[in-house]
């Protein structure tokens, strides 16, 4: 069977394990059903994720112009911190930067190697988590909007790393740590403004298990700006990555925007 289309993130369903699917416009792979089956893929082309336009991506699945242009990626979404719409000050538009950043935010704490801090918005959860191949998370606190979950995040960063070792996550080798007892001491660095957001309750750890038969010892990356074609045969999803027997690894947001055909 042949599918063609425009790669997106994929769409996750929570389950035992994680249910991971490849939507294009007419049709979309469940690709639980096709571990251990041999996918082709093949770059056939661009189309930016804003504009739709067959224009070379840049990041993001954008072209060069609304990558520049689009308050769908302004500084902000990296960089939580930097959100301003809560002062009435527009970055890009205002109206959208309003819509996103003024909503509830969750600080936490995810084990996909070692510990890390993330910021994701509330309606997120857990597929923030799914997205980075964590396989536990705990919510930190919930604030009111994306600033002051950056400050804290900020405010964090000296005890913990902000970014996936994906390699280390690709292969499984992840730290066997006390998501409880960490929480109890984020919480003593938090930032005043949002410690009166902090409980001691503590929420449930979220267990996360992915759909993957093998785990590969070493990883290479495969990039569809060097390889326009790859065969190989599906050995499990993780995070946003598809892997596969030799150890060949495919990180699908890398290549949101490009155009391929993939045959089964």
């Amino acid at each position: 069977m042949t599918y063609e289309g425009v790669l997106t993130k994929m769409q996750t369903e929570i389950g035992n394990p994680i249910n991971y699917y490849l939507v294009f416009e007419n049709s979309f792979l469940n690709l639980n059903q096709l571990l251990d089956k041999e996918l082709e893929i093949s770059f056939q082309g661009y189309q930016c994720l804003n504009c739709g336009k067959k224009k070379k991506i840049f990041r993001q699945g954008f072209c060069y112009d609304c990558f520049m242009s689009s308050p769908a990626v302004g500084d902000w979404i990296m960089k939580p911190e930097l959100s301003t719409a809560h002062l009435d000050i527009e970055d890009r538009d205002l109206v959208y930067e309003k819509r996103v950043q003024l909503q509830p935010h969750v600080l936490y704490l995810a084990l996909s190697s070692e510990v890390k801090i993330g910021v994701t918005r509330g309606t997120q959860v857990p597929t923030r988590w799914i997205d980075q191949g964590a396989s536990q998370a705990i919510p930190i606190v919930e604030v009111p909007n994306r600033y002051l979950a950056g400050i804290a995040e900020v405010a964090l960063k000296n005890q913990y790393v902000d970014k996936t070792n994906w390699q280390k996550m690709l292969k499984n080798e992840i730290l066997q740590v006390d998501l409880i007892q960490e929480r109890i001491k984020a919480g003593n660095y938090l930032p005043q403004e949002v410690k009166e957001y902090f409980s001691d309750q503590h929420p449930n750890i979220i267990e996360l298990h992915y759909p993957v038969l093998t785990y590969p010892k070493k990883v290479t990356s495969l990039s569809l700006d060097k390889i326009l074609n790859f065969k190989g045969k599906l050995a499990g999803v993780k995070g946003q990555y598809l892997l596969f027997q030799d150890g060949t690894v495919f990180n699908i947001r890398t290549f949101e925007g490009y155009v391929v055909k993939i045959q089964i």
